[in-house]
């Protein structure tokens, strides 16, 4: 009689699974897309929010938004424990240190997928939260000690991290390892470009978010601190903003396809 583990790992690995899983991709490149939609409208003059909430608000707004959510909402719980079973049965290798990124990284992206599943249902049941609003009240908690204060500049740096690997990622190509390049079902060319832009992209976004923790936790002012929505907004008040903004918006369009492209080519 096969072990709860080999169960699991069996589930993990079912067709009917994987699709579901799949389906999380098409969700989170949803998600990227009307982000960059919103951003670009910015960039012209218009309003909106520009980041999670902002996005699935919109996507509420469509016919049958309600029963998209929901599909949005188990496509990306899949997805998260398939990342789960990824950390937990991660084939061994050589190097015991590729291993252990290998790990980090899927536990990482789970608990990225999880938030979406998260904001998703929370919207759905009437108590969505305003992410700017919520990340200011957080920053302001941290702010109240020299301790706070110091996780929060490392969480700025970490995401700054966060954003200087996507654009690293996105320039060196390195996205191609979690795609099909090879066999009768592998990417098409225009998936390569879309996954050059986006990343890099997504990097400076995350960049100018991370940045803004630093900022506002320096000069003690957790307003300052108002997640994606803030940080694209500060964006564009710069010298030259609304250009760059309508790039970034541009290029979170890329990566919102290229999400979606890779629920076909991703090597699962």
């Amino acid at each position: 009689m096969a072990s709860a583990a080999e169960q699991t790992r069996r589930a993990s690995n079912s067709r009917p699974f994987e699709l579901l899983a799949r389906a999380g991709f098409i969700v989170t490149g949803l998600l990227h897309l009307v982000i960059g939609v919103i951003a670009w409208h910015i960039a012209l003059g218009g309003s909106g929010e520009a980041d999670q909430g902002g996005a699935i608000g919109r996507l509420a707004q469509q016919p049958l938004g309600e029963a998209l959510l929901w599909a949005g909402f188990v496509g990306c719980v899949a997805l998260t424990l398939w990342q789960i079973s990824e950390a937990v049965f991660q084939g061994i290798s050589a190097d015991p240190r590729v291993q252990l990124k290998n790990r980090l990284i899927a536990v990482g992206r789970a608990i990225l997928f999880a938030a979406i599943a998260v904001s998703l249902a929370q919207f759905v049941i009437g108590a969505p939260k305003d992410s700017g609003e919520a990340t200011s009240d957080f920053s302001a908690t941290l702010m109240k000690s020299d301790a706070g204060s110091i996780l929060l500049i490392a969480i700025g740096a970490g995401v700054i991290g966060m954003g200087g690997y996507c654009v690293f990622k996105g320039i060196s190509r390195n996205f191609l390892k979690d795609l099909k390049t090879k066999g009768p079902h592998h990417i098409g060319k225009a998936t390569v470009p879309l996954g050059i832009t986006g990343y890099t992209a997504k990097g400076v976004a995350l960049a100018a978010v991370g940045l803004l923790f630093i900022v506002a936790t320096v000069q003690s002012d957790p307003q300052e601190a108002t997640g994606l929505d803030g940080a694209l907004k500060a964006l564009g008040e710069q010298p030259f903003g609304p250009y760059i903004l309508g790039l970034v918006g541009v290029g979170l369009i890329c990566f919102g396809v290229y999400s979606i492209a890779r629920a076909k080519f991703a090597n699962m």
